[in-house]
């Protein structure tokens, strides 16, 4: 559940999943790190040459070889997601580092995949008992990956047809910073809720279940979902997609305000009073939504 809602003891020592997605990822990550070995820093990924696509395909290939001498199939399972996150962020690094037109591309790719991974991660660390392979958020849904893929055939045909709109950096630069607010503030809200923060809306309340209303929950209902609907906004701003920034606004809007209207009645039904004394106080944070209507 994302909203204000905590159980007690919260957070422990890092666990072996946690620590097998970390060592995964950095590896997956150290592709940033090729050029300097092959002594071509800025052509790796735009025009990588014989050597270069040798080059990338021994470090996937030695890289899944380590993975598998690590590990047991269960974190093998774990560590293979992570290593494919941290291999795109070191593709994003290389891109974003370069003079190429994807420059801006590779911003977009360090932030979708550090996005995904400290999902998986601020969730192992904060409530391992709901840790799952869905925690990565990979496969969050249909429409999730369809809104994904639809970005980037947007991103690739006006860069082909107006290659001069995937130019404009100081818009880039307003969508990086919003995705990097957005992304905090969700990571804050998953912390500050602590183990009763779950991915998945629950229907019965434990015994060690408090409202929570400190921190960036005294700022709004449900930052877990502010952040989100900002950062997910952020990433087509700094895309430049002019289509998606519409589309994305949109139907996170709806999204959320579905969302929320069906963990409030939740939340009412666990707190009664309590829960509708802060929602007098604190707005949800989302524009134009107030949550779900109480009949008095």
């Amino acid at each position: 559940m994302a909203a204000a809602a905590a159980a007690g003891p919260r957070r422990g020592r890092l666990g072996r999943e946690a620590r097998a997605s970390l060592a995964a990822f950095l590896l997956g990550a150290s592709v940033a790190a090729l050029p300097v070995a092959l002594g071509s820093p800025s052509a790796l990924l735009v025009a990588p040459g014989l050597r270069g696509r040798l080059a990338l395909a021994l470090h996937v290939a030695g890289v899944n070889a380590a993975l598998l001498l690590l590990y047991p199939r269960p974190l093998y399972k774990i560590a293979v997601r992570a290593c494919f996150l941290g291999f795109a962020f070191g593709c994003g690094l290389l891109l974003s580092t370069g003079r190429s037109a994807w420059r801006h591309f590779g911003w977009y790719m360090c932030s979708l995949s550090l996005f995904h991974y400290s999902e998986y991660l601020v969730t192992a660390i904060n409530n391992p008992r709901s840790l799952s392979l869905d925690s990565f958020l990979l496969n969050h849904s249909f429409e999730y990956n369809l809104a994904a893929l639809s970005s980037w055939v947007e991103f690739t045909l006006e860069k082909i047809l107006f290659p001069e709109l995937k130019q404009i950096t100081w818009l880039s630069t307003v969508g990086l910073l919003m995705v990097i607010f957005g992304d905090c503030l969700r990571k804050a809200a998953m912390l500050t809720a602590g183990s009763n923060f779950n991915h998945i809306v629950q229907n019965e309340k434990s015994d060690t279940h408090t409202l929570v209303t400190s921190g960036v929950y005294g700022w709004f209902r449900h930052p877990s979902y502010v952040g989100w609907f900002y950062w997910s906004i952020g990433t087509q701003v700094l895309l430049c997609n002019p289509i998606c920034v519409v589309g994305y606004a949109l139907a996170s809007w709806r999204f959320f305000r579905e969302r929320i209207e069906e963990e409030e009645i939740t939340l009412i039904h666990f707190f009664g009073e309590e829960y509708l004394e802060y929602k007098r106080k604190v707005p949800s944070g989302l524009p134009f939504i107030k949550g779900v209507k109480v009949e008095l």
